[in-house]
């Protein structure tokens, strides 16, 4: 069977950067370390007065496009992952496209164009989309555009502040990819919760605890539901683990419960078990919440093994690098994981061919998938490409008092007029307003 997959990828990250220890933090009287050593950040990316999900999904799926030498007809889909949209009807796709026709001789017209919403996880979605297109024999030997793009923002003052981003992240699923292969098998959790919404507002409600409570819950069952049909997971076969990642502190409790779990039933355990014994077995307590205190005492004892902490800094750490500078984008979340562990993989040296990933997409709402995905042998030239490291040293670092401004200029419910802090270059950016109140685009030599 033909391979199915990720074949390249690409990254747009807002043009401005917020330093949360040395601007945010002080703004707000708190400690900085809440935020490099708590939730794991040391910047956010945000969009400039010309930004938006659009500009960011076209000038990201304008870079994938350039370098794979692809014109319109190689696209038979463009898909669009999104919690950030400004339309009920009108999806982003047909913005993007319309934005890429303005500088392609050819056109979109037959290609099919959707936008997916569940919270986060839509990225994982439409990736899942793509896949089964291609493979029901529907592409025609074309590939699919898919594209994560989100302005994370919160209301100001809100908990959630701090984890604040803007990006895309494009992504060409095709026939032998060069990237990654996906994996038939994939496990879901999913239930009706109430721990992230918008309901007809632009800034999120959030439950903050619940929240963390639910990623973790959803990811065992996806966990358990993938490995009732694939196999088990054995921690180390895994080259890297990329989680989706409101922040990287969240992910430090996702990897070490995956960890538990993986590695129960294993030599893992097995050489753990003088140390710190072996994981409870609820068979053997009385009642439920005496084995669920034994649970949480085994679990922070073995966080605090070596050989827990040696696995989580190759595994799961290297995910973390972009993340860390650029907050949460929401769709593109897990996706930035993903390209930030094989950028890990390249600047080391690390022959990744034929390894597996582990993935683990989560959505609020809720949902959680896990799949593995296998490393290709066109990946290091694919990740080589990227230019997510000249795109983050080079941009504009806002003063808290531009912070504000930029902030006011992105709530919907502001009238505001803000100048730009950067001139764009080579790129599409937001031109005002149509006749019935559509945003409009141009591309900027």
């Amino acid at each position: 069977m033909t391979a199915v997959g990720i074949d390249a990828v690409e990254l747009w990250v807002g043009n401005l950067k917020l330093d949360l220890p040395g601007t945010f933090a002080p703004a707000q009287g708190e400690d900085p370390e809440k935020y490099t050593k708590g939730l794991g950040l040391y910047a956010s990316s945000f969009p400039d007065s010309y930004e938006d999900i659009v500009t960011m999904g076209a000038n990201a799926a304008h870079r994938l496009m350039e370098r794979k030498g692809l014109q319109p007809d190689d696209i038979g889909r463009i898909d669009v992952a999104t919690e950030s949209a400004f339309d009920h009807s009108k999806p982003v796709s047909t913005y993007i496209a319309g934005c890429l026709e303005q500088i392609y001789d050819g056109d979109f017209h037959h290609a099919n164009k959707g936008e997916r919403k569940f919270a986060c996880i839509s990225g994982t979605q439409s990736v899942n989309d793509a896949y089964n297109w291609i493979r029901s024999g529907r592409s025609r030997g074309r590939s699919a555009l898919v594209i994560a793009t989100d302005t994370a923002l919160y209301a100001r003052d809100d908990p959630g502040e701090a984890t604040q981003g803007a990006g895309a992240v494009a992504m060409l699923v095709s026939e032998d990819p060069s990237l990654v292969e996906l994996s038939q098998e994939q496990g879901f959790g999913s239930a009706d919760e109430t721990d992230f919404l918008k309901p007809q507002q632009q800034f999120p409600s959030v439950d903050g605890k619940r929240s963390m409570q639910v990623y973790l819950a959803r990811m065992r069952e996806a966990l358990e539901d993938f490995e009732a049909i694939a196999q088990d997971i054995h921690p180390d076969d895994l080259a890297y683990l990329p989680f989706h990642t409101p922040f990287p502190g969240m992910v430090r409790k996702a990897a070490l419960l995956a960890y538990r779990h993986t590695s129960r039933d294993t030599d893992i355990e097995d050489r753990l078990a003088e140390e710190i014994g072996r994981q409870p077995r609820e068979a053997a307590f009385e009642d439920r919440e005496a084995y669920e205190d034994a649970v949480r005492e085994y679990t922070d004892a073995l966080a605090e093994t070596e050989t827990y902490q040696s696995w989580y800094e190759a595994v799961v750490e290297p995910t973390l690098t972009i993340s860390r500078e650029v907050g949460n984008w929401y769709t593109g979340s897990v996706h930035v994981a993903r390209a930030s562990a094989l950028r890990h993989a390249l600047q080391n040296d690390v022959d990744l061919e034929g390894s597996t990933l582990g993935v683990g997409s989560y959505g609020s709402g809720a949902q959680a998938e896990v799949h593995v995905e296998y490393v290709q042998p066109g990946w290091e030239e694919e990740i080589g490409a990227l230019t997510v490291d000249d795109q983050l040293e080079s941009r504009y670092d806002l003063t808290f008092e531009e912070y504000e401004r930029i902030h006011d200029s992105h709530n919907h419910d502001l009238e505001t007029d803000v100048e730009a802090l950067t001139t764009p270059e080579s790129e599409f950016v937001f031109d005002g307003w149509g006749r019935m109140g559509e945003r409009q685009y141009e591309y900027v030599e």
